[in-house]
């Protein structure tokens, strides 16, 4: 890759593990690690611990992103959250259409493009 068109891009995304305290912990463990990093380091964590991990990667080279995203602003879509909502908690990034979302809870093509018309149009980085 010529970094000087793009910029690599290290991510992880966390699925169902670490609590807010866990979350806390591990990044302040890393970022000494990554200080130096030639490229861009980004963790995606359970919405649960956004707040956590926006606090714990202040300062730091870290930038946070969350694991989905809804394509609607707001309505009766239980479990899911909006681009404001995200945008609110500090978020930078955001996963879409991952093989496990599509193998468990039946993302399409479909949702995955209003997902990610979602994110692009809110001014988040999709990881898709």
């Amino acid at each position: 890759m010529k970094k000087s068109v793009r910029k690599a891009v290290i991510a992880g995304n966390w699925k169902m593990n670490k609590t807010p305290s866990e979350t806390k912990a591990l990044i302040n463990e890393m970022k000494p690690l990554v200080a130096d990093a030639d490229c861009d380091v980004v963790l995606c964590v359970p919405f649960i611990d956004i707040p956590a991990a926006v606090e714990a990667a202040a300062g730091s080279n870290i930038k946070i992103g969350a694991e989905n995203i809804h394509f609607k602003a707001s309505g009766a879509y239980t479990g899911e959250v909006s681009a404001d909502m995200l945008k609110e908690a500090g978020v930078e990034y955001v996963v879409i259409g991952h093989s496990e979302r599509r193998q468990y809870f039946g993302e399409t093509d479909q949702t995955v493009n209003l997902r990610t018309l979602s994110a692009v149009n809110a001014g988040f980085t999709a990881i898709v």
